[in-house]
């Protein structure tokens, strides 16, 4: 083939948006129902097309997460979280997408987007375990976010994203037992917290509390980077484990 002959493929480019929230104690992820084609009336992750070409990545990210949330971005996490563009993902042509995480505390009931007819936050572990079921590759994409997260709160700040701008030890704790999806011991979990230098900083506050002790309320810390981290603990082996290690 003549190089003169050659023209590049046409490849169209969105973003998606694993969006996580903490409602009644319990991780969340907002889903919208597509108002279009293809995969109209099912369930899938924010996000679109970039509006014009001169148009940024990130911007993109920022004014779906606007449309979706009605937040300005200065009070989300938000973060790229991969790129996504394996061939026929997308009936409708060669689709890449660049999927972002964004976390943020206490968020509102979502409004429906311009092309969807629907949105609602869903428990986590729905998606997860595939109850509810996603257009295009979004599974897979909302899966590897979450994931992304459980990672990050063992090594990084990212749980205090989860907080508002003061919170408890006790909120906190909540936050890694909803995405981690496991009960910790407090006194455990207080004594690793304290020992993370830079993580949390108190205010010189408490919050006080109808009958009981007052809690001493803190805020995100400079440091971004746990040490010594907080690992996760291992999931509690189920008995088709156990029968399979006794062989």
């Amino acid at each position: 083939m003549r190089h003169d002959e050659w023209s590049p493929p046409s490849v169209l480019l969105t973003v998606d948006l694993v969006i996580l929230t903490l409602r009644e104690g319990n991780l969340h992820v907002l889903l919208v129902e597509r108002g279009e084609g293809p995969f109209r009336g099912m369930r899938a992750l924010p996000g679109g097309f970039l509006s014009h070409d001169g148009e940024e990545i990130l911007d993109a990210a920022r004014r779906e997460l606007s449309e979706e949330t009605a937040l300005a971005s200065s009070w989300v996490h938000l973060e790229q979280l991969g790129v996504y563009g394996e061939s026929g993902r997308d009936p409708r042509g060669r689709v890449v997408s660049v999927a972002h995480l964004a976390i943020a505390p206490g968020l509102p009931d979502p409004v429906a987007g311009t092309d969807a007819i629907d949105a609602a936050w869903v428990p986590a572990h729905a998606v997860l375990s595939g109850r509810v079921e996603l257009a295009f590759d979004h599974r897979r994409i909302a899966t590897d976010g979450i994931e992304h997260a459980r990672t990050k709160l063992e090594f990084s700040s990212l749980a205090t994203a989860f907080c508002g701008a003061e919170f408890t030890i006790a909120e906190l704790q909540q936050v890694y037992e909803a995405v981690w999806g496991t009960a910790l011991d407090t006194r455990n979990f207080y004594r690793k917290v304290r020992a993370a230098e830079g993580f949390i900083i108190p205010v010189g506050t408490d919050r006080r509390s109808t009958g009981g002790r007052p809690a001493q309320l803190y805020r995100a810390g400079p440091k971004t980077v746990l040490f010594p981290p907080l690992i996760r603990p291992a999931p509690p082996a189920t008995k088709e484990n156990k029968r399979g290690g006794e062989e």
